[in-house]
């Protein structure tokens, strides 16, 4: 039973954690632009212009 008091408050602290990193990846512009890396996978770099 008293694994619970070390239980209950660590999971607290971790759910707080997780939305504080969540908050934080908001503000930050994590979510922005969703499409672009997909979009940037397809792009071929390696092209080379005809002369």
């Amino acid at each position: 039973m008293t694994i619970l008091l070390f239980l209950i408050p660590l999971a607290l602290l971790l759910g707080v954690a997780a939305l504080a990193a969540f908050m934080w990846s908001l503000k930050s512009g994590q979510f922005d632009d969703l499409d672009g890396a997909a979009h940037r996978v397809l792009m071929d770099d390696d092209i080379e212009e005809k002369k």
